[in-house]
């Protein structure tokens, strides 16, 4: 097996890990109703797609025997200002308040230990008497 072979399996493979990130994300942004719960699908599943589709084309420019770094360029570009404008972009949603707010959490003082209900509750009624 060649090395050309080998590189255009590589391909193939990148091609359709990327487009089924790129997929995914896409219904995620059709399927979510709030931006917020929309913010997810593009910005990481998005970029782990694109990122895919760019290896895909990195590894059949060295295949054909035309290597290319160019990708390596936009990648970076993407990994570094995806993240950033989610961050922003929820920053905006939370400061207009354009998304609901989750409900308060109940009152429980057992939530993070290895005490029951019933142990507090007898601890509580020992201690009164």
């Amino acid at each position: 097996m060649s090395l050309e072979i080998i590189g255009t399996y590589a391909t193939a493979l990148f091609l359709l890990i990327g487009s089924g990130f790129a997929l995914v994300a896409v219904l995620g942004l059709l399927k979510f109703n709030d931006s917020m719960t929309r913010l997810h699908a593009p910005t990481k599943v998005g970029t782990v797609g694109i990122g895919a589709l760019l290896l895909a084309s990195m590894t059949y420019s060295y295949a054909s025997g035309a290597p290319s770094m160019h990708e390596l360029l936009i990648m970076a570009f993407l990994f570094v200002t995806a993240p950033i404008s989610a961050n922003f972009i929820a920053k905006v949603n939370i400061h207009q308040r354009a998304c609901e707010t989750p409900p308060a959490p109940p009152r429980d003082d057992t939530w993070s230990t290895l005490n029951s209900p019933e142990d507090s509750q007898e601890r509580s009624g020992s201690g009164a008497s």
